[in-house]
């Protein structure tokens, strides 16, 4: 079991200090995205399903709340978050567009998307993302290594150099952590 657990845990911060070679760029530009949208007091609307919707309202509660110092709250809602919501749109228009809708009812050009799927290939968040993008908003994701089709609505891709799924899902809290400490940073000097 020792050796098995060791194991498991070698894997995974494999993955992650893989992040900063692959990525270190990229994460500085999703940080200044989310920056300059605070700064402005422009929406940041984030989407997943599953352990990725999960990440989504992690980053909100980070956001609207505080990661390590006291500031003002940041505007961000995760748009996985109400029941009611995705239910109602579920039900009258298919769970495709559960996140495009709302982005077409509370979002604005010029506010940021940030969608998170381990594959890249989630059909309501690939759809979510084209909304974001026809709506002119400036586009976040996070995925694993190959991007998936959610790479071709991205102006910022974040794809985790791994292909486990819970090694993608680990990398996605680094980056998310590094990001809401840079932001915070960033905005309160």
């Amino acid at each position: 079991m020792s050796t098995e657990l060791s194991k498991r845990f070698d894997e995974a911060a494999e993955a992650i200090r893989a992040i900063p070679l692959h990525l270190e760029g990229s994460i500085a530009h999703a940080a200044d995205i989310l920056t300059e949208a605070v700064r402005q007091r422009r929406g940041i609307f984030l989407f997943g399903n599953g352990g990725s919707a999960c990440d989504a309202q992690h980053i909100a509660a980070e956001f609207v709340g505080r990661f390590a110092m006291e500031r003002h709250g940041f505007r961000a809602e995760a748009l996985n978050a109400d029941s009611a919501v995705l239910t109602a749109l579920g039900n009258d228009y298919g769970y495709e567009a559960v996140f495009a809708r709302q982005l077409e009812a509370k979002a604005a050009a010029r506010d940021v998307a940030v969608a998170l799927s381990t594959s890249g290939d989630s059909a309501n968040v690939v759809t979510g993302l084209s909304k974001a993008r026809e709506m002119q908003m400036t586009t976040i994701a996070l995925t694993g290594r190959r991007g998936g089709k959610c790479a071709e609505f991205a102006d910022v891709l974040l794809n985790v150099p791994a292909d486990t799924t819970a090694h993608v899902q680990q990398g996605h809290v680094a980056i998310y952590h590094v990001l809401c400490e840079w932001v915070e940073q960033a905005v309160a000097t």
